[in-house]
């Protein structure tokens, strides 16, 4: 029998969910739940062997939305009871100080996990919740939290430090934890193989560019930077994100706009970014609009890429040279414009950039600079989902963490 893993990814309003085959890495069957306690009829779509089955209901609660999920695997394929499941992974934003590695799933984690919600609102609680539903659901089976942030933890500290009073930033726990780190882990470690160099030594910057962004530099596989900070906010252009932007313009809309934290919270995580410049997180129709002549959305693409350009740069600089650039992410993997101009913007260092590859749209792992490039610039489909399985079936199979948790049946 196979053995397989589901891993649930629990948004505020929606969730993610993926059954991964262990052995071949697949995806055997995902789905997607949507507009959960909105009031309006929820979403749920199901695919499995190339079909896609989709329902529109109302979605009271995350506990309705999965146990609807296990139905609609009962209903449509493939049986859960007949599927080999060795553990349930759960994709947790922050872990903060506390989580440095996987943890089981059990009243403690929960509750920790909850408490870091401080550290990231918008996800810890609906991950934990999700956690909690599924543990009830199917609890014979291992339920287990994989960090984003845990790959960060190792950053050094003079990477991980904001130059903010010490007594203030212990007391609230305030520092660089980064985010997409189950991301940024996993191409930095099928990078060598796909370049065909040696990890040891190998300096790499990953790009994980979609509606969220985040850049990491790393150096034998390590990370040594991270452009998400405290929160997901920090660092590059994104959907709906500014990124990186003078934290006096908080104090300036407070006191000239009147604005409140609520306010500045929802204008700078999802009313800003390329959303906020053009109308459209979607790098697609920004695209339409900049060929259309739109002037907004040039410069919007021009900020986007200057921003990159300028974490590449740094981080080059940072680490002392440059072997490897890889393209990764929604973004990354499938918008050759945005490759190409982030690339033309490197030329002078040596960077050369191979069109006909850039402009093939594949799924597979490619190189797509020239042989005589001075960086090998490569675009490889990050799989979130697989290294969490991966992580999950490990500590499942173990039977306890880190930490002294033991699950029990």
């Amino acid at each position: 029998m196979a053995k397989t893993v589901l891993v649930i990814n629990s948004g505020s309003s929606s969730i993610k969910y993926q059954l991964v085959d262990l052995e071949t890495g697949e995806g055997l069957a995902s789905g997607l739940v949507e507009k959960i306690g909105e009031p309006i009829d929820g979403h749920y779509k199901h695919e499995f062997n190339g079909e896609k089955h989709e329902l529109e209901e109302p979605i009271h609660d995350h506990e309705q939305g999965l146990r609807r999920v296990l139905e609609l695997f009962g209903e449509f394929g493939p049986k859960l009871d007949e599927a080999g499941i060795v553990a349930v992974g759960h994709r947790v934003v922050q872990g903060g100080s506390v989580f440095p590695q996987p943890a089981l799933v059990n009243d403690k984690t929960i509750g920790k996990v909850k408490d870091l919600a401080v550290l990231a609102p918008l996800h810890n609680d609906p991950e934990a919740t999700g956690a909690e539903v599924m543990r009830a659901l199917l609890p014979d089976v291992p339920q287990v939290f994989v960090f984003d942030s845990s790959f960060f933890f190792q950053l050094p500290k003079e990477a991980s430090t904001y130059a903010l009073n010490k007594d203030i930033a212990d007391r609230y726990h305030i520092r660089r934890y980064g985010a997409h780190g189950t991301s940024h882990e996993y191409i930095g470690s099928v990078v060598p193989e796909v370049v065909g160099k040696p990890a040891e030594g190998l300096k790499q910057i990953v790009l994980h560019i979609g509606n969220g962004a985040s850049a990491s530099a790393q150096i034998s596989g390590r990370p040594v930077d991270t452009s998400m900070g405290l929160t997901p906010l920090e660092g590059l252009v994104m959907g709906g994100r500014t990124g990186d932007i003078d934290p006096a313009v908080v104090f300036h809309l407070i006191r000239n706009a009147h604005m409140n934290v609520d306010e500045l919270d929802t204008l700078f995580n999802k009313r800003s970014g390329m959303m906020g410049m053009t109308g459209f997180g979607d790098m697609r129709e920004v695209h339409r609009l900049v060929a259309e002549g739109n002037e907004d959305a040039k410069l919007a693409l021009d900020v986007y890429i200057h921003r990159i350009v300028g974490y590449v740069g740094n981080y080059t600089a940072q680490m002392g040279g440059l072997d490897v650039l890889t393209f990764t992410a929604g973004v990354g993997e499938n918008d050759d414009i945005v490759r190409r101009a982030v690339c033309e913007k490197l030329a002078p260092f040596g960077v050369k950039l191979d069109e006909e590859k850039n402009s093939t749209r594949s799924k597979e792992p490619r190189i797509i600079s020239t042989p005589d490039s001075s960086v090998v610039i490569a675009v490889i489909p990050t799989n979130e989902e697989l290294a969490i399985a991966h992580k999950s079936a490990a500590l499942a199979e173990a039977g306890e963490d880190s930490y002294g948790n033991v699950f029990t049946r």
